[in-house]
Formats: structure tokens, sequence, C-alpha cells
């Protein structure tokens, strides 16, 4: 079986959001059948990323958006793309360090993910936008 579909998020203020019961939500009646597959996660966007990491404490993502944010600063005089705002370079680098796709495993028609695993839409603009991914699902 194949299946893509794209799907838009609502605007997320700059931070590492959890988007993982949206993403069930989008895929649900998609993998129901699937014994063994994968679930192909891909951002369409540069200056926002996907991820996984945590997903029971909040402080997990807080504490990544401040180490990127340190790591990745505002405002470097070497930028010299700075034609849309100061988060806008930041936003480039850090998509492109975390990066735009991720593969989940589909077990039995589920999603097979660990306990503390959670999918992360990671904004790094502070007025990004809506954002659109591409959902693609493999199996038999």
């Amino acid at each position: 079986m194949y299946c893509q579909k794209e799907i838009s998020l609502k605007p997320y203020n700059r931070g590492f959001h959890l988007i993982s019961d949206l993403i069930k939500e989008s895929i649900d009646s998609s993998i129901n059948e699937i014994k063994i597959g994968l679930l192909h996660i891909f951002i369409k966007h540069t200056s926002a990323s996907i991820t996984i990491n945590e997903n029971a404490d909040q402080t997990v993502r807080n504490d990544m958006d401040f180490f990127f944010n340190n790591i990745v600063p505002e405002n470097e005089s070497y930028y010299t793309h700075v034609y849309e705002g100061a988060d806008d370079m930041p936003a480039h680098i850090k998509s492109s360090i975390i990066g735009s796709s991720i593969t989940i495993p589909i077990t039995n028609g589920k999603l097979n993910m660990g306990v503390w695993q959670g999918v992360y839409l990671c904004e790094h603009r502070n007025l990004g936008g809506s954002r659109k991914l591409v959902l693609t699902i493999i199996g038999e």
C-alpha cells in the first residue's frame, strides 16, 4: 500500500511544538491495515524543521529552543542573508542542523514509537506562518 497526503499546520510561535496527535489524526484510517510499513514526514520549508524527541515534559522543548537560540544567535555580523529579518538566517541554519524529514516505523496499524517519543514541529521564525507537511505511507 502507498498513500501520500499533504497537511497544513496552523501558525505556531517560535519554539518546539509537539504535533504527534495531529500526525496520528491525519493518518489513522490510512495505516489501520498495515502490518509492516513506514511513515515518512517531510516539511516543505527552509526555516522550520521536524524531529522526534521527549513527549512528556515541556521543559525539554523549552531547553531545545534555548539551546538552538544560543548556538545560532540572531544579528551576527557575518550574516549576509538579512532581508527577511534577524530571525531568518538563524532559522535556515537551525533547519539544516535539525533536518527536514523523519521516518517512523508502522507495526500492526500503529506508529511504532517509544513511550516517551513525540514528533516536534521546530518553528525557528518568530512569525513563521502556516507550515505544510507531506506524509507518505509505504507498507503491506
